[in-house]
């Protein structure tokens, strides 16, 4: 039977590093060989792929319609980004083909599509998944189908003026417990700028004011927000990513950040172009005030693919830009200035022999209509004139034994 001669049904995409599974981008191609191995000869009506990719989201609420009674209500929407179908193995008049026993291989190639994807994500209300199909078709048998996804991730510089901007706020509140108020707490915030990628580290920049009564705890956070959209609903998910821990500040004091570091953790990156699923992170300097809420100062963050680039963007500080700046100057100006080339080097024999015998036909003392003769008559007879000797001494010396002049002499 059939089903005793299918050994192996497989699908492998092609990868240039054998270990790491191949990721993709819009715009890239995707190639890869499905795999068929038969211990014996077998019929086969057709092998055919199918390359889908959808974003989905599915959550379920319960709500109450009365004292006894309750019903449930699903909420669930799906964007496509991907449909494509190839047949790989086919007769053309349509009968049945005789696959000989034996390993054997179908290659398969596609283009996913030149307009923006969306990063592949897994999330507990929806996912973005994108996936190769091929379904094996025989004459009195079922339809054998294999699945294999594969990742996509659409590249984020962070190298744009958007995501170069500074960041910084400030946000005050006065902590009250009951009917009394223990003072105003204030927080002022700064990061360099909104684009960061996975492994880069935050520096912080800032500062508290306790006007209270009380010590306060300043901390920092880095969140992820899953936002689910259907039907017109909302689902979220938030987590904290990081974390960042100060020192207690007193009653009636201050503390400064001076750039406290927070390292982004291994996250995906941001996905903010998709209809009902969108991945967003923030900063959150907070401050906590025992016995009434907290002051939270929120300073967004977008996490890119395509890390900060040296020299083709902004640095960080302005301490680095001037280093930098110093760098390309060392490299700009030589330490010794070199001498100028040679007049031989410059203008060839026959030019020079050229220019001598002009002004040999030129009398020396012969002004007489001089004023008629055009300005590039004389531009032309000193144009291979050679030029001062070079000499690195000063022929002119600052004479430093003369005695300044009194002007009351």
């Amino acid at each position: 039977m059939i089903f005793d001669k299918l050994k192996k049904f497989d699908i492998v995409f092609d990868s240039p590093e054998v270990d790491s599974p191949p990721v993709f981008s819009s715009g890239d191609v995707v190639s890869g060989r499905v795999i068929l191995e038969l211990s014996g000869d077998a019929r086969v009506d057709s092998l055919k792929l199918h390359a889908e990719g959808f974003a989905k989201v599915h959550w379920t609420e319960s709500r109450s319609a009365g004292s006894s009674t309750a019903y449930t209500q699903n909420y669930s929407d799906e964007v496509e980004y991907l449909n494509r179908r190839e047949v790989l193995l086919q007769a053309d008049n349509g009968e049945v083909t005789v696959v000989p026993a034996g390993r054997h291989e179908y290659p398969f190639s596609f283009q996913l599509p030149e307009e923006t994807l969306v990063t592949s994500f897994e999330g507990k209300y929806g996912s973005i998944r994108y996936w190769v199909k091929v379904k094996l078709h025989r004459p009195w048998a079922t339809v054998r189908k294999i699945k294999k996804e594969f990742t996509v991730i659409e590249p984020i510089d962070i190298n744009t003026p958007t995501l170069l901007a500074t960041q910084a706020g400030t946000k005050d509140k006065m902590a009250r417990a009951w009917y009394r108020n223990f003072g105003q707490v204030s927080v002022t915030a700064k990061i360099d700028r909104k684009g960061y990628t996975p492994g880069e580290v935050i520096p912080v920049f800032a500062e508290f004011d306790n006007s209270t009564s009380r010590s306060i705890a300043p901390k920092a956070f880095i969140t992820q927000t899953q936002t689910f959209i259907a039907r017109g609903a909302m689902k979220q998910k938030h987590s904290i990513v990081a974390t960042l821990c100060g020192d207690n500040v007193s009653a009636k004091c201050r503390e400064t950040w001076h750039g406290r570091a927070i390292k982004i953790p291994p996250v995906g990156p941001s996905i903010l172009q998709c209809r009902i699923i969108k991945v967003e992170y923030m900063l959150k300097v907070c401050v906590d005030v025992p016995g009434t809420s907290n002051l939270c100062l929120e300073l967004p963050l977008v996490i890119g693919t395509i890390p900060l680039h040296p020299f083709g963007s902004r640095t960080s500080s302005v301490s680095s830009q001037y280093s930098v700046n110093l760098e390309w100057m060392r490299l700009a100006i030589p330490e010794q200035p070199e001498p100028p080339p040679d007049y031989c080097s410059v203008v060839t024999e026959e030019e020079a022999e050229q220019c001598n015998n002009t002004a040999a036909q030129q009398p020396a003392d012969d002004l007489s209509g001089i004023m008629e003769r055009p300005l590039l008559a004389f531009v032309q007879e000193f144009r291979f004139r050679p030029p001062p000797v070079y000499c690195e001494i000063d022929p002119n010396p600052q004479l430093c034994n003369i005695r300044p002049r009194c002007m009351t002499c």
